[in-house]
């Protein structure tokens, strides 16, 4: 089991803000390679609690430009982490010390006919235009965090079961 806090915050309109300012940063290197920068995830959505860490999604015409958006994250200091799992989907960190201008965020880049992509940002709009779906999944989210306060997989099963209905609603799931 892997053991990680886990915290569940208020929404906040800094999270916008500091979307925007990771991807001012980004696209100042990479721009001429990709189609667009995505905000998704919870962190994404107004009036929703999340983890207070930004989940971008950098779109890729295909995989020939992938090694050059590679090289312009590896220039800002991301690390290339594989697809950790998920096809279509490639997953970059970076060290996160006293020094980081920006608040925890996780970057993955995909093609414009990935899965994944299409989940995350399917997900999202639902999201941000269901309200009983967003109370419903924000809810599940507060649960989840306070009877799995260091258990992160304990967290993301609880939460999944909801995740799964709205899937189903927005024609992820059949």
């Amino acid at each position: 089991m892997r053991v990680e806090n886990v915290v569940v915050a208020n929404y906040s309109e800094d999270w916008a803000k500091e979307f925007e300012k990771i991807k001012t940063d980004i696209l100042k290197k990479i721009s001429a390679d990709i189609i667009r920068i995505e905000h998704v995830g919870s962190t994404s959505v107004e009036g929703l609690c999340a983890k207070p860490i930004i989940d971008i999604d950098i779109v890729i015409e295909d995989y020939s430009k992938f090694e050059a958006v590679k090289s312009g994250l590896a220039s800002l200091g991301y690390e290339y982490e594989g697809d950790l799992g998920i096809t279509e989907r490639e997953a970059f960190s970076y060290e996160i010390d006293q020094k980081n201008q920006f608040m925890e965020h996780h970057i993955y880049v995909c093609p414009k006919h990935s899965v994944e992509l299409n989940r995350h940002v399917t997900f999202r709009d639902h999201l941000r235009n269901n309200q009983p779906d967003c109370q419903k999944y924000g809810e599940i989210k507060r649960a989840a965090a306070k009877k799995f306060p260091t258990d992160i997989e304990g967290y993301l099963d609880m939460k999944g079961v909801v995740i799964s209905e709205i899937y189903q609603r927005c024609g992820l799931l059949k």
